[in-house]
């Protein structure tokens, strides 16, 4: 579900308050095509961004890739398969609420308010088995359809998370950020308490403009060294 425009405001205002410039990729979406669909059309995007640096502008050697929920699963998994291909540096990775593990599906200790508002448990057992193709939870599922399940974090981009403390993905953005920091990557990590999965459609609610507060730092000190707000 799902298409660019529906980010298109916030991209736009972090345009005009980082200088940068913003490319959002139209991936193709589960069920219709499955993993790894989605995750090559965004490699695709990055590497013809990459590529393409000098006539958009860009510089090479500052480039983000980020995401809410679904969206910053692919951007987390797209960091993997571009430290494992070793052909793209990244400066940053920013991950919303991301989703990045399918065995929160089969989890039973979890709090029972996490996910009570708009993705529920019964959602993400659906999404997870859209993109896999298969039951969510069980052996061999690939780390960069779920990238909780990689073995190994080192070497990934600084990263920014940013979760609400109701969300249904609480914990593993949680435990996702605490393996980074193990790890040595440098993990900016938000809880936005009384947060629900996807509170930032609306706009005007304290915790989204917190939210975009942190988003806007985050991006200028990946982007500018020497910034300061």
């Amino acid at each position: 579900m799902g298409v660019p425009e529906i980010v298109d405001a916030r991209n736009r205002w972090l345009v005009r308050e980082t200088q940068c410039v913003v490319v959002s990729v139209d991936y193709r979406r589960a069920p219709d095509t499955a993993f790894p669909g989605a995750l090559e059309d965004c490699y695709a995007a990055l590497a013809w961004v990459y590529d393409n640096a000098r006539e958009l502008g860009v510089d090479a050697a500052r480039i983000a890739v980020g995401g809410e929920s679904a969206g910053g699963g692919l951007a987390a998994a797209v960091a993997l398969l571009a430290r494992d291909r070793g052909r793209i540096p990244l400066a940053l990775q920013l991950l919303v609420y991301p989703m990045l593990d399918d065995r929160t599906c089969t989890r039973t200790d979890t709090a029972a308010h996490f996910g009570e508002f708009i993705w529920s448990r019964r959602s993400n057992e659906f999404g997870w088995r859209a993109l896999l193709g298969r039951e969510p939870g069980t052996e061999g599922v690939s780390s960069y359809a779920a990238p909780a399940r990689a073995q190994s974090l080192a070497g990934l981009p600084r990263t920014f998370i940013a979760v609400g403390g109701l969300d249904l993905f609480l914990e593993e953005d949680i435990d996702y950020a605490r393996r980074l920091m193990q790890a040595g990557v440098p993990t900016e990590l938000h809880v936005l308490a009384g947060a629900y999965h996807g509170f930032d459609m609306v706009p005007k609610a304290f915790v989204t403009r917190e939210l975009n507060r942190h988003l806007r730092a985050a991006l200028n000190r990946a982007f500018q060294p020497d910034w300061r707000e």
